[in-house]
């Protein structure tokens, strides 16, 4: 077993030691200790990712999340391959503020949530939402723009929300919306988008 001791280690820290353990040495099985929340969902994530089975030991104020390699499925057992189609432009709408603009803060709320309810208008080709620093609160229990973005959630929409900013605010036991994300998962989201639009 290979074993990273991450604890008062920020976000993204945990996430890239273990994804360059990974691409380094391909353990079968790994233990990632972390001692915080987001870290945990964070480094889950990743294995997950990486075709680990993964469980989560929570022990005093440290969490040890296990990866082991579960069994490929045989040949014969993999999906058809999917019949190619037209691509589509994949639009990466990041949200990092609960208003839009500046001046008058009642005014600036209402327009993020205009424009949020105006999102779907992208079609197919809205991608990702991705909610950082102060557009975290916009995924929390009591948030007016839940509805609609649990909505898109059910249509397929990815929604990610930065882990490090639902700490930072105390609002992580609160997210009613989206996959805890870090920022390894942003940066690559933005490197894959075909356009990125932020506010």
């Amino acid at each position: 077993m290979k074993e990273l001791d991450c604890r008062g280690l920020a976000c993204p820290a945990p996430v890239l030691q273990a994804k360059q353990l990974i691409e380094k040495e391909h353990p079968d099985l790994i233990r990632v200790t972390v001692d915080n929340e987001a870290a945990k969902e964070n480094v889950t994530r990743l294995l997950g990712t990486q075709d680990y089975m993964v469980s989560v030991e929570h022990e005093g104020g440290d969490f040890h999340v296990v990866g082991k390699k579960g069994e490929q499925p045989a040949a014969s057992e993999k999906p058809p391959a999917a019949k190619p189609e037209t691509r589509k432009q994949k639009i990466m709408v990041m949200i990092a503020t609960d208003r839009m603009g500046y001046g008058d803060d009642a005014l600036g709320k209402k327009l993020v949530v205009n424009f949020i309810n105006t999102l779907e208008e992208l079609g197919d080709e809205l991608w990702r939402l991705v909610f950082v620093n102060n557009g975290v609160k916009l995924t929390i229990r009591g948030s007016e723009v839940l509805p609609v973005l649990k909505k898109m959630e059910k249509a397929g929409r990815t929604i990610l929300v930065c882990g490090t900013c639902l700490d930072h605010f105390k609002l992580l036991d609160k997210k009613e919306v989206g996959e805890t994300t870090n920022m390894l998962d942003i940066v690559t989201a933005m490197q894959v988008a075909d356009k990125v639009i932020s506010i």
